[in-house]
Order: structure tokens, then C-alpha cells, then sequence
């Protein structure tokens, strides 16, 4: 059993992961990244009311878990609804509740991940949050919490994560700078055979295009490591291990958030385009992994209202382009700062995975002409 003072220490920290490190991204290093701009923290916390939270548990030699909360109206609006849509490039994974979004094509409260084993009591506390910090008797009733195998790293079959985990992730949601890599729900994930976990990245669209933003957050524990491609070049060849994996065993979560007005069939549309964001960084959906991906816009903040006709505002079809180009952006730019930002890591039964080898990466990027001139910063 853990000690009160192992979980007291592991709540103590939840509450002060989303603000991130003082430390180089991908971007911040001089890997360069195609289709537009990014906001101000390159997260998904560009897009307004957007707020995120991290819980992470490491503790002893045998757990690396967590739980990441992303509210799509922040904690002020908790109940406020989004249109939403769904897609499943590969279906070997879990994402609860959303039988009844693609029926109903909203979002009816926050989107929590952890790993595969704790998706059930994660989707309990969620309830339980609602009832007990919410005073509704029936909200959030079918939540959305997804997950990712970190069975590698982490004792999985200790089911530690618990009930206040997933209410201390929700309690510390906050907008701004972001916590990535081995974090909340991807503490103990890993992505092309290197440490992975939470990654996210942005893009602001040009004024002519309507000004709108788009945040991607992913959780990535996909991959093989001869796949991996980087600004174009197949990195991973060249840091192939001497004895890869025989298969591809992990899954990825891609949750999209924009402000800009999308109807659920639109946001479906925008959700497929995170499969090639993760394409472009090497990913192929291997028959044993998990890809799912949510995109919602937190536009029209009536979408929720019962008494009556909504007005509502929407793009035309034609004019999404920009929006889908951003989101492949995004998309494949998280992946790589989940990457750039994890730490080697030693956990269940003695297991290791090492980390990116950034001076590497960033050498055969420079030896190819693809390095920006921001390159010359430490790659720590």
C-alpha cells in the first residue's frame, strides 16, 4: 500500500505541472514546422477558455501514471457544451462517451487521459466530480476519458491511479504554458521507441483566413523506432536500435480545440486531419495501436441550451482548408515536442527507455540543410 505521504507529495506536485519548464521545444531548437504560425504558448491553450491540468504519479521503482484534464470552456464554464467530432484511425484503444457525442455531436464536459487500465475509475471520478463539486445529480454522465498503454514503465495491474488523481488533474486545469513529455496521463508513455507522452502545439490562422486558432494536445505511445520521421528526414533510421520491436504495441489520443464556428460533421473532418499529423512524423496506425482522435470548437457557447431555438453561426465547407491545414501542422508538431521533451525513465521491473538524443537529431537536420537558425541553442 502507498504511504498518505507519497500521495500527499504527488498532489503537491500535480498542482504546479502546467506551467512548463523553462526549456527549449522543438521549434525553440531550430526544427522547422510547415502550415502556418503558431499562438502565443504553441499549445492548445491558444484557443480562449481552453484550460488544461496534470496529475502525475511516480512513485518507488514500479509507478509511472497519471491523468491529464482538458476543459474545452475552462473551469469557469464547466457545464457550458461544444460541438464535437470523433474519428478512429485504428480502433485498438478506448474513448468512453462517445457513442452519445457522435449522436449528439456535442461535448457535455471535460476529456481526461491516463493509461488503459484506469480508464473505468477515471470515468467514475469524473461523475463523482460533477455530483460533488457541481452539485448535479446527473452531469457528465458519460464523460470522455481515453487512454494509452504505459505497461512498459508502469505497473498497470496496480490500478494506482484513484479518484483524487483525477480530481486533482481537473482541480489544477489552467491556461497558458503547458507541462510536456513524461506528464499526467503520459508519464510513462513511450512514442517510436523513445520516452514520449503529452505533447502539444498550435497554429493562428491569417487574418484573410478568418484569424482563428487551432491547439492540439496528444498523448503519444506510438510507433516504431525506423519510422520515425522528423522536418521530413527519416531520423529513425538513422538512430535504429540494434534490436527493434518485432511490433507496433502503442496508441495515440489527439484531441483538436479551435474557436472557430464547426458543426459536428466539420470537426469529424478536422479530427481525421490529426491521422496525418501523425503521419508525417512516421506513424502508419499498426494493427495493435490505438488512434483516436476528438476535435471540438468552443464557438457558439449556446449550443447547450434547452428552451428553445439557437442561433448559430458556422464556416462554409469550402472556406475550411486553412483549418485543416493547421491541424496537420499542429498535429505533427506536438507529436515532436512530446518527443523533444521526454526524459529517460526507468521504472516496473527495471524497465528503461531512453530519450530522444536531441544533439543527434539536431546534427543530421543541420547536415541536411533543414536546421532554422535557431538551432544553435542547447540541446541540453
Amino acid at each position: 500500500m502507498r504511504s498518505v505521504l507519497g500521495i500527499v507529495l504527488t498532489l503537491s506536485l500535480a498542482l504546479t505541472l502546467p506551467a512548463r519548464a523553462a526549456e527549449p521545444r522543438a521549434r525553440d531548437l531550430g526544427i522547422p514546422f510547415d502550415f502556418g504560425s503558431p499562438g502565443p504558448q504553441n499549445a492548445i491553450t491558444d484557443v480562449p477558455g481552453v484550460e488544461v491540468g496534470h496529475l502525475t504519479l511516480i512513485e518507488g521503482d514500479s509507478v509511472r501514471t497519471g491523468v491529464t484534464a482538458i476543459l474545452p470552456r475552462g473551469k469557469a464554464k464547466p457545464l457550458d457544451q461544444c460541438f464535437a467530432g470523433f474519428f478512429s484511425l485504428n480502433g485498438n484503444g478506448e474513448m468512453t462517451g462517445i457513442p452519445w457525442l457522435d449522436e449528439r455531436g456535442r461535448l457535455e464536459g471535460p476529456i481526461l487521459l491516463t493509461n488503459t487500465n484506469s480508464v473505468g475509475v477515471v470515468r467514475d471520478a469524473v461523475i463523482e466530480y460533477g455530483r460533488e463539486r457541481l452539485g448535479g445529480s446527473e452531469v457528465w454522465s458519460l464523460p470522455v476519458v481515453a487512454e494509452t498503454w504505459d505497461g512498459e514503465l508502469n505497473d498497470i495491474y496496480g490500478q494506482h491511479v484513484k479518484k483524487q488523481h483525477a480530481f486533482a488533474a481537473l482541480d489544477s486545469a489552467q491556461s497558458g504554458a503547458l507541462a510536456e513529455g513524461g506528464v499526467g496521463g503520459g508519464t510513462g508513455m513511450i512514442a517510436f521507441g523513445f520516452k514520449g507522452g503529452i505533447g502539444t502545439a498550435s497554429r493562428r490562422l491569417a487574418a484573410e483566413d478568418g484569424g482563428y486558432t487551432v491547439g492540439v494536445l496528444v498523448q503519444a505511445n506510438f510507433g516504431r523506432r525506423h519510422q520515425l520521421r522528423i522536418a521530413g528526414l527519416p531520423i529513425g533510421l538513422e538512430l535504429a536500435a540494434k534490436a527493434p520491436a518485432k511490433k507496433e504495441t502503442g496508441s495515440i489520443i489527439g484531441i483538436v480545440a479551435t474557436d472557430a464556428p464547426l458543426l459536428p460533421h466539420q470537426l469529424k473532418a478536422l479530427a481525421r486531419r490529426t491521422a496525418l499529423g501523425m503521419a508525417r512524423t512516421g506513424g502508419v496506425g499498426g494493427d495493435s495501436s490505438g488512434d483516436l482522435f476528438l476535435a471540438f470548437s468552443t464557438a457558439n457557447p449556446r449550443v447547450g441550451d434547452t428552451g428553445g431555438p439557437v442561433s448559430l453561426i458556422m464556416l462554409p465547407n469550402e472556406l475550411l482548408d486553412p483549418l485543416y491545414e493547421a491541424t496537420v501542422g499542429a498535429s505533427e508538431e506536438a507529436i515532436v515536442n512530446a518527443l523533444v521533451a521526454g526524459r529517460p525513465m526507468k521504472g516496473f521491473r527495471g524497465r528503461e527507455v531512453e530519450a530522444l538524443p536531441t544533439a543527434k537529431v539536431l546534427g543530421l537536420l543541420a547536415r541536411h540543410g533543414r536546421l532554422t537558425n535557431k538551432g544553435s541553442r542547447s540541446a541540453y
